[in-house]
Parts: C-alpha cells; structure tokens; sequence
C-alpha cells in the first residue's frame, strides 16, 4: 500500500511538472510581445522594456524556465499583473465560491442519479427506466448556460426562491453566501446527474445478472436487502469512479455557470485573466487546476479501499 501511494505520489509530481512545461510554454507563444500585450495597444516601447525586465523576459528562455518552475515549486506563482497581488493569493480568494459550488453540485446531482439509477436498473425494460435513460440523455444535451437562464428567469426571477446572481458583499454571513449557490449548483447538479445515472445503471445491471445475486434471492433475502447490501456495494467502484472524475471536472470546468451567476470563482477569474492578458494568473490557475485533478483521481482510487476489501495495491 506504501509502495503504492510512493508511486502515485511520484507520478503526480511528473504530472504537475509537465503542467509547469506547458504552462510556461503557452505564455512564450502567445502572438507578439508579452509584455506589450499586457500593458495593451496604448503602452510606450519604453514601459514594455520596464515589464519585460520585470517579469525576467529579457533573460535567456532557459534561464526564465528554470526560475519559473523553482518558484513554482516553492509555492511563488508569480504577481498579478491586474491585481497587484502573489497569485496565490488571488486564486486562495476565488477558491471559496469554486469548491464550495463544486460539492453542492456533485451531492444534488448524487441525489437525482443514484436512487434513479439504481431503481431504473432493477426495472429493467420498464417505462420508468426508458423515461430515466431519456431524461439523462436530454439532461446532458441542453447546454448548462440555457438551463442556468432559464432557471434564474423563473425561480429567481419571477417566483424570488432564490437570488439571481452573485455572491454577496464583503459584510455577507456564510450561510447567505451558500443560498447564492443554490441555484448554480442545481443547474450543474442536473447536467452533471446524466453521466452518473448511465454508470449506476449500468453497472447494477452487470451486478444484478450475477449468480450470487440469484443465490441470494433463492434463499429468501429481501430485495432491499439484495439491491442495496449485496448488488449496489458491489457495483460501488465504477460509481466511485465516476463520481471522482465529475467532482475534478466541476472543480476545473464550471466557467460557463460562474460566468452566468456571476460568481467570483475561479473559472470566473480565469476568463477575466484572459480578457486583461493577466498571465501569471492562467499560469497559476492552470498549475492549482491540475494539482487538484491529480489529488481528487487519487484520493478517488484510494477509496476503493474503503467501500471494497478485497482491493489490493
């Protein structure tokens, strides 16, 4: 098990090694000068060359990869242009409103595609299971921003169950924070619902087939008892997977709704970072991303251990 997490632990750093590559390459490929298309179309050749030396552009291309990626390993990710403040700073901001929507929106669409998804598997064939493969499939067609829209045009707008967008001022208490999530969150819990009904389905109906599962119903065991205890741990690990890939996929790619709500996240700041030319801040944004995919995958395999005893590594 040791060896095991030594290994991941080791692959990661190679991971966020190369985001480090990639991140730094990006910004030398940018068309023209970085420098100058930071400070815009109005800024003087002289106040070019003063960022430029700044920002270490004038150095060799090794060189400034080398300082980039020792900084970067110490946790400095560089200075907001914008902002006038360590980027690591301004992402620890934006985190908040970004993790918090991510977990609301994974425990909603947890809570639409689990019970439907198993229930759609033990009725197999039935309208019930045909209307809850349909209803996943036209879930994860409709682009999340018009279903945000038309949310906030009903719910918030017209019947006033939630606020429209935002994230409250500086003076707003916690819980009045998270009523601002409510209905981000449910936007994203339904689109992201449809990929976890079709895995639960599926994979129930893999567990339901088995022989033990028959065994088991041959000696009296109610179906609760069955579908619940018996099939649905052992269809646990494909959900879990599943589960783990949507929670780093909301963390990394809820840009559209934040943008839609208003929300000060991180997608949100990364959007406005490209607008203004901001590239410490894509950098560091891109860099925090990837850390956490590769943390949420491995804390994911990791929990295989728990929901499943006979897991080795």
């Amino acid at each position: 098990m040791a060896r095991y997490i030594f290994k991941r632990l080791i692959g990661m750093m190679i991971v966020i090694f190369i985001v480090l590559t990639i991140a730094f390459i990006i910004v030398r490929l940018a068309p023209g000068d970085p420098a100058a298309l930071m400070l815009g179309p109005d800024a003087s050749a002289e106040d070019a060359a003063a960022l430029r030396q700044q920002l270490g552009l004038d150095r060799p291309i090794m060189v400034q990869y080398l300082s980039f990626v020792g900084n970067a390993l110490q946790g400095n990710l560089g200075e907001s242009l914008f902002f006038n403040q360590p980027v690591t700073q301004v992402l620890a901001g934006r985190a908040e409103p970004t993790i918090f929507l991510s977990l609301f929106s994974l425990l909603i669409a947890l809570v639409i595609a689990t019970p439907i998804g198993i229930y759609a598997a033990y009725r197999r064939g039935s309208f019930l299971d045909q209307a809850a493969i349909t209803t996943a499939m036209l879930a994860a067609s409709i682009p999340s921003f018009w279903t945000g829209l038309m949310l906030q045009r009903y719910l918030a707008t017209d019947l006033g169950w939630f606020p429209v967008s935002g994230y409250g001022g500086p003076d707003t208490g916690f819980l009045e924070r998270m009523r601002y999530l409510l209905l981000p969150s449910i936007v994203l819990g339904i689109v992201n619902s449809a990929l976890i009904l079709r895995f639960t389905r599926a994979s129930m109906l893999d567990i339901l087939g088995e022989d033990y599962i028959r065994t088991a119903r041959s000696k009296g065991m109610g179906e609760r008892r069955v579908v619940l205890r018996h099939a649905l741990k052992n269809a646990a690990i494909p959900i879990i997977t599943v589960v783990g890939l949507t929670f780093a996929l909301l963390v990394s790619g809820a840009v559209v709704t934040e943008r839609v709500f208003n929300i000060p996240g991180m997608g949100n700041l990364v959007v406005s970072a490209v607008l203004r030319r901001d590239y410490p801040v894509i950098q560091g944004a891109l860099i925090v991303v990837a850390s956490l995919y590769v943390l949420i995958n491995l804390l994911t395999d990791l929990l295989y251990l728990v929901v499943d005893k006979r897991v080795k590594y």
